[in-house]
């Protein structure tokens, strides 16, 4: 591609910051660079027409874990860890409610819920049995207790008469929550650009060549916060994860309003105006939901309709109205990696699939370490 010497001048010279990835990760960076070096030139590079990760597909959970994946952690990481990451995690909501505000992102402090299937039983026992060393263990973050038993009052079907409450989680909107970044991004003299694929680059003496589908340019430094997209930069440390999903068609007398988990986590659900989005089941075929592909599959797709009918709306009609999928970034540890890879190269990727929650911390962390 040819470009002309005002492009080039303008977005394409003397450029201090490049971030590639504008999604959640990307916008907070690129924000929290902008109040440490404000005269910096920063710019935004992003493959797709919007993020391609999660950050405008997830289901807009303002949530830091159900207890069953609180337990399933404690089985692969130390009690001080689980405390941190949950800490973490709060810590970013917080900073995300902060930074936007709670009428923006139009947040809704419905709580959240976890319901068992009477297939899940050992869970479900493992669950309330545990629910006071739990609250123990996180109440100095939260001064109360966290997790109490109630009454399936939504008229669910096939699981226990007891859901597990959280009062601290909350809806969010999503679509809301980008727009607004990417305006604030905009007001704060960010460049952005779309349709721009990062195919290599190369650190020299005092900045990094980066070599596009579409130019070759220096910057001083160079950030990846490309999340499920990084295991090459990460030598395999992050994996994607897709999460498919589906939403109905709007629902008369729906009366389901929070936001619910089952299966440590694999499946979640929500109402938003009056339909239910429902999403997750990558647990049924590890192997195919290792990948950045944003297609949807019938295994996954076929489940999510007959858990539909089975166990959330069994008392209801519904149609699908949409069905997509987004790219989450895991790995056998769940803290986030925050690293300077070398002299002016960083990165801030796996988020676990708590972007809502980290993204703003993580963004935060990685531009301090510039």
């Amino acid at each position: 591609m040819q470009l002309s010497y005002w492009e080039i001048k303008n977005w394409f010279s003397n450029v201090d910051f490049t971030i590639v990835g504008s999604g959640m990760v990307g916008l907070h960076t690129a924000l929290a660079l902008r109040e440490r070096f404000p005269s910096s030139k920063i710019l935004i590079l992003e493959k797709g027409i919007l993020p391609q990760g999660a950050s405008t597909k997830n289901a807009g959970f303002a949530c830091f874990g159900s207890i069953s994946e609180i337990i399933d952690d404690l089985k692969t990481h130390t009690e001080e860890e689980v405390i941190q990451l949950i800490r973490k995690r709060y810590a970013g909501l917080q900073l995300l409610r902060k930074n936007l505000g709670d009428s923006v992102i139009d947040l809704k402090p419905f709580g959240g819920y976890e319901l068992f299937l009477k297939e899940d039983e050992s869970i479900y026992n493992e669950c309330i049995q545990k629910i006071s060393f739990i609250n123990d263990i996180i109440k100095p973050l939260f001064k109360t207790d966290v997790f109490s038993k109630e009454v399936n009052r939504f008229n669910f079907g096939g699981v226990f008469d007891n859901l597990i409450f959280n009062p601290f989680e909350a809806q969010i909107d999503t679509g809301n929550m980008m727009q607004a970044l990417l305006k604030k991004a905009y007001q704060n003299d960010i460049l952005i650009l779309n349709s721009q694929t990062v195919t290599s680059f190369q650190e020299l003496n005092d900045n990094v060549e980066v070599v596009t589908n579409g130019i070759t340019f220096k910057t001083h430094k160079l950030l990846f916060t490309t999340n499920g997209f990084a295991s090459q930069l990460t030598h395999n440390l992050v994996q994607p994860a897709r999460a498919q999903v589906v939403i109905t068609k709007p629902i008369p007398n729906l009366d389901i309003k929070g936001t619910f988990h089952f299966n440590k986590g694999y499946f979640y659900f929500r109402n938003i105006n009056d339909r239910i989005l429902f999403g997750g089941g990558r647990n049924l075929d590890f192997v195919s939901e290792t990948t950045t592909s944003q297609d949807t599959t019938e295994l996954i797709q076929n489940h999510l309709e007959e858990l539909l009918k089975t166990v959330i709306l069994p008392n209801h009609k519904f149609e699908i109205e949409q069905r997509w999928s987004g790219t989450m970034g895991v790995g056998t540890h769940k803290k986030p990696i925050v690293e300077q890879l070398s002299n002016n190269v960083y990165c801030g990727v796996r988020l676990g699939g708590m972007g809502v929650a980290i993204g703003s911390l993580v963004g935060q962390e990685l531009a301090d370490l510039v």
